[in-house]
């Protein structure tokens, strides 16, 4: 599933086809997703301009000027693809319509924005902007990673004696929204922390330090625009290649990417997720 920095990837690349644009003709293909899509949907969104294109956690926020906001979310094989985009960098025409296009948008610009998902576990939805904040989706959500309020006394403070290993609470959304299994993975890497250590029981220093390398490592995956292991994909079909600079996540059997460190990369399964790290240098 798409984590913080491909969803960041991807609203970064329909900024300038849908922000501030109208939707000219919205196509809505079929009736569901994962979930039933919002009655009337396609007639809501047709005439609407995009007054905000935002993100929270792993979702992407399209407020409209007709006072609600378009939530859409990637699920496991989601795409965004933008066709017709004259001020793009990579302009592509636009091409027939595919089997797995379920939302289509045509904007007054020219742009189309193509909603693929082979897999059908993405998901849209249209609430008011103005309760935006306690939609079931996002009301329990933790603060964003690179934003003010997460911060070392935060997470000091939310990790105190919690008996869970690092590695969950850290992909809890409730305690910090967006990270997901590879960014986790990373993180303690570059830590040098055990992914096994129960959050509790780490030093509070230690605690703190998370917060700038999680902002170091998600700040490098949007650069580089995200993971390609399967699915994702940037909005021009580009593939993201953050995936070349893996130090742990999917190396098992690897050497340790840490100077000096003669351990390699090995594989084991917390909360049905695989967790992967170097044994010799993170303690």
């Amino acid at each position: 599933m798409p984590e913080l920095p491909e969803v960041e990837t991807v609203r970064q690349g329909l900024l300038s086809a849908m922000e501030g644009q109208v939707i000219g003709a919205a196509d809505v293909r079929r009736p569901n997703l994962r979930w039933p899509f919002p009655e009337n949907m396609a007639n809501r969104l047709t005439g609407a301009t995009v007054t905000h294109l935002r993100r929270r956690s792993k979702y992407i926020l399209a407020d409209l000027s007709t006072g609600e906001t378009l939530i859409i979310h990637l699920g496991m094989s989601g795409r965004m693809h933008v066709s017709g985009d004259a001020t793009a960098q990579f302009y592509q025409p636009h091409g027939a319509i595919q089997k797995h296009d379920h939302v289509v948008l045509d904007m007054q610009n020219g742009a189309r924005i193509t909603f693929n998902d082979a897999r059908r576990f993405g998901a849209m939805d249209l609430a008011s902007t103005a309760a935006l904040d306690a939609h079931w989706l996002l009301a329990k959500l933790g603060p964003e990673p690179m934003g003010n309020d997460f911060s070392e006394p935060y997470l000091i403070d939310r990790l105190k004696g919690r008996n869970t290993p690092i590695k969950t609470a850290l992909l809890d959304q409730q305690i910090v929204a967006g990270l997901g299994n590879i960014y986790v993975c990373e993180v303690l890497h570059r830590a040098g922390m055990s992914p096994k250590r129960k959050a509790g029981q780490i030093a509070k220093e230690r605690i703190g330090a998370l917060v700038p390398i999680i902002r170091t490592v998600l700040s490098e995956a949007i650069e580089a625009g995200g993971s390609s292991l399967r699915d994702h994909r940037q909005t021009n079909g580009e593939l993201g290649y953050f995936q070349h600079n893996f130090r742990a996540y999917d190396r098992e059997n690897q050497p340790c990417a840490t100077s000096g460190c003669k351990g390699k990369i090995r594989r084991i399964v917390q909360s049905g997720r695989s967790t992967f790290y170097c044994t010799q240098c993170q303690r």
